[in-house]
C-alpha cells in the first residue's frame, strides 16, 4: 500500500468515534427532500472548519452545497453527499419498532440510508485530503452536497449550471444490499431514465360551469350544480393512468411508474369545488425512448382529465435524467481499492443486537443473523453476468438514480457497499421495514459501512491524483463513451429551475413547538389504532 493511502486509512481508523457521532447527527436529523436545512447546515460548517471554500445553497438550490480544497496543481477529483430521508419511516435507533423520541411514526427517517453515504463520502474525502497534506500529493478535491435524491432533484441541477465542469473523476457511493450488486461497483449496467412531473389542476372559475340553479337567484348556491373541481381532476386522472398503464409500454425492461398525492388545496370539507389539486408521477425505464413513451400518456390523461373537470393544467418537471454512462477502467481502480480494504464485518455487538430484533419478532435468533452477501466481496465482472441472468439481451439499463447525470460529465464511478441487512429464515415471509432503517441507525451495524466506504473512497481519490497514466485511461474512455450518435443532451434546458417552492414535506415550527408537518393523531399510530365511529 502506498504512504498516501496509509495515511488515509489511518485518518479514517482514528476517527471511526467521531464518524459514527457525524452519522448519528445526520440520521436524528432525518430531513426529506428539497428540505434538508440542518443537514445540509451541518455539512457545510465541518467542510469549512476543515479548510474547504463552500458555497451554500449552490445551483438555486437552499439544501445543496458546493465545496472545494486544492494543494497545487493536478488533477480534479470528487464526490458528494447526500443526506435526505423518506417521510413515513420514522424509527428509533432500537431493536423494535417505534418512531424517534417525540416524532410521529409518519415522520421522515434514512431508509437506504443517506446517513452513510453522506458520511462515508465525506470520511473518503477528508481522508484523501489528511493524506495529501501529510504526504505532498497535488491537486483539487471537489465534495457536493446533492439533496432531494429520492426525487433525483440536484444532480442535475448543478450539471446544468456548470458545477461539474473542469472535473477529471467523480467517485458515486451508495449503501447497498440489493443482489448481486453489493460491495462491488458497477460494470456495464449502470441505472437508467428516470422522469418525475407533477401535474397540478386549478378550478379557477368554478362559475363557469353551467348555469345558476333555475330555483335560485344566487350563482353559488349550495343546492346548484358545482363544477367537478380539482379533485375530480387528480382522481380522474389517477383512474385513467391505472387503466391505461398496459398500453404505456410492454412487459419487459422493468419499467415502472409511481405516483404521490401532494398536499393543497382547501383542508375543510365544504359544498365548493377544490380549487387545487396535485400528484406528482415518478418513472424508470432503461432508454429515453421508453420514459417519453410514459410521459406521452400521462401528459393526454392529464389533459383530459383537466377538461372533464372544468380545470386548468399546470405541468412541472422535478427530474428528467439520462442512462448512466459506464467506466471499467474506474470501476475496476475503485474496486481493487475495496479489495485492499475488505468487505464490513460485523462483530459481536451488531450480532447480539441483530438476534435481538430477531427475537423481538417472535424469530429463532440466528446464529449468523446477517445475509452473507453483506459481508462479501463480488467482482464486479461477476456481479454484471449474474446481473444479465435476469435481464433481456437488449437491455442496457437497470433501475435509476440520479447520479447518472455526472457520468455524462466526467468519468464516473458507482461504488456499492454492504449496508447491514438480516437473512431471512426459511419459510419466514420477510422482515418489516422499520427493520432496516433500525440497523441503519445501530452503530455496531451501520459504522463497518461508513469506515469501508471512507477507505475505499480516499484510496481511489489519492489514486486518481497520483497515476495520470490511470487517469488517462478513464478520460480516454468516458470520451469515447459519449462521443457521435452516443451523446444524449440534457432532457431538461440550461435555466431548469428546480420545484423547490412545491408543497414538499418537511418539519415545521408552530406554537405547538417543533413538529413534523401533519400532526398525526394517537389513534392512527401503529399499535395504538382501534376502530372510531361504530
Amino acid at each position: 500500500m502506498s504512504t498516501p493511502k496509509e495515511l488515509a486509512h489511518d485518518w479514517v481508523n482514528e476517527h471511526r468515534q467521531t464518524l459514527s457521532a457525524w452519522h448519528r447527527t445526520i440520521w436524528e436529523f432525518a430531513e426529506p427532500a428539497w428540505r434538508e436545512y440542518r443537514s445540509a447546515g451541518w455539512f457545510v460548517e465541518r467542510l469549512q472548519r476543515a479548510g474547504f471554500s463552500v458555497e451554500a445553497g449552490s445551483g438555486g438550490m437552499p439544501t445543496a452545497f458546493a465545496a472545494q480544497w486544492s494543494n497545487g496543481p493536478g488533477a480534479t477529483v470528487a464526490g458528494y453527499a447526500e443526506y435526505d430521508a423518506v417521510p413515513g419511516n420514522c424509527q428509533a435507533a432500537a431493536t423494535s419498532r417505534g418512531p424517534r423520541p417525540g416524532l410521529s411514526e409518519f415522520a421522515p427517517g434514512h431508509t437506504d440510508p443517506h446517513s452513510a453515504l453522506g458520511i462515508g463520502a465525506l470520511a473518503g474525502i477528508l481522508a484523501a485530503q489528511h493524506a495529501m497534506q501529510r504526504s505532498g500529493v497535488t491537486g483539487t478535491l471537489r465534495f457536493f452536497g446533492e439533496p432531494a435524491e429520492k426525487v433525483q432533484g440536484s444532480k442535475l441541477v448543478h450539471g446544468l449550471r456548470g458545477y461539474y465542469d473542469g472535473i477529471d473523476a467523480m467517485v458515486s457511493f451508495h449503501p447497498f444490499y440489493m443482489l448481486p450488486l453489493c460491495n462491488t461497483t458497477r460494470w456495464d449496467t449502470h441505472c437508467g431514465a428516470y422522469c418525475s412531473r407533477i401535474y397540478s389542476f386549478m378550478c379557477d372559475e368554478p362559475e363557469t360551469w353551467s348555469a345558476a340553479a333555475h330555483d335560485s337567484p344566487i350563482a353559488a348556491a349550495h343546492s346548484a350544480a358545482r363544477a367537478p373541481g380539482a379533485n375530480v381532476a387528480l382522481f380522474t386522472m389517477y383512474s385513467l393512468t391505472k387503466s391505461t398503464m398496459e398500453s404505456m409500454l410492454a412487459h419487459s425492461g422493468g419499467w415502472s411508474l409511481n405516483e404521490a398525492i401532494l398536499t393543497a388545496g382547501q383542508a375543510t370539507a365544504d359544498n365548493l369545488p377544490a380549487q387545487l389539486a396535485q400528484i406528482t408521477y415518478a418513472w424508470r425505464a432503461p432508454e429515453v425512448r421508453m420514459a417519453n413513451a410514459v410521459l406521452e400518456v400521462l401528459d393526454r390523461n392529464a389533459e383530459h382529465a383537466a377538461a372533464v373537470a372544468h380545470c386548468r393544467l399546470v405541468k412541472r418537471w422535478v427530474s428528467r435524467t439520462r442512462p448512466g454512462v459506464a467506466n471499467h477502467v474506474l470501476a475496476r481502480l475503485a474496486y481493487d481499492n475495496l479489495v485492499a480494504v475488505g468487505a464490513p464485518h460485523y462483530d459481536a455487538a451488531a450480532v447480539a443486537l441483530a438476534q435481538e430484533i430477531q427475537r423481538n419478532l417472535g424469530l429463532t435468533p440466528m446464529g449468523c443473523p446477517f445475509l452473507p452477501a453483506c459481508e462479501q466481496l463480488v467482482d464486479p465482472q461477476v456481479a454484471e453476468a449474474t446481473l444479465r441472468e435476469q435481464m433481456p439481451a437488449w437491455q442496457t439499463h437497470w433501475t435509476s438514480d440520479d447520479y447518472v447525470e455526472m457520468s455524462w460529465y466526467a468519468p464516473t464511478v458507482r461504488l456499492y457497499i454492504a449496508r447491514p441487512m438480516l437473512a431471512v429464515p426459511a419459510g419466514y415471509a420477510g422482515y418489516p421495514a422499520w427493520v432496516s432503517n433500525a440497523l441503519g441507525g445501530l452503530a455496531p451495524c451501520i459504522d463497518p459501512t461508513i469506515l469501508v466506504a471512507g477507505k475505499t473512497i480516499a484510496g481511489t481519490l489519492l489514486d486518481l491524483l497520483t497515476r495520470p497514466e490511470t487517469l488517462a485511461a478513464a478520460r480516454a474512455e468516458f470520451a469515447r463513451r459519449t462521443a457521435g450518435e452516443r451523446f444524449i443532451a440534457p432532457l431538461l434546458p440550461r435555466d431548469f429551475a428546480p420545484p423547490i417552492d412545491y408543497r414538499w414535506p418537511e418539519y415545521i415550527s408552530t406554537a405547538r413547538g417543533p413538529d413534523w408537518w401533519i400532526p398525526a393523531a394517537h389513534e392512527l399510530e401503529s399499535g395504538r389504532s382501534s376502530v372510531q365511529g361504530a
